[in-house]
């Protein structure tokens, strides 16, 4: 969930709080927003995109790891078979 859908969500939780009293005012709601954003930008989050983006990377490379663990191994055997 990025830092968007989650202050969209504390919003509507917040009006959902508030239920026959007055909405929250446009002011407090930008207040709220930026000391939302403000706090987010300080945890070093990042989106599902990236981080799936990163999983793929680290997939990939565990693979071609893999594969040269196993041409060295080839490679070691051949030389000690000589």
């Amino acid at each position: 969930m990025n830092p968007e859908d989650i202050h969209k969500e504390v919003l509507e939780q917040l009006s959902k709080s508030f239920a026959g009293a007055q909405a929250i005012s446009s002011e407090v709601q930008g207040h709220l927003r930026s000391a939302m954003m403000s706090t987010f930008k300080k945890l070093d989050l990042v989106t599902r995109e990236e981080f799936d983006a990163q999983r793929a990377v680290l997939t990939r490379s565990r693979e071609k790891i893999d594969a040269l663990e196993r041409q060295l191994a080839d490679l070691e055997a051949a030389l000690s078979n000589q």
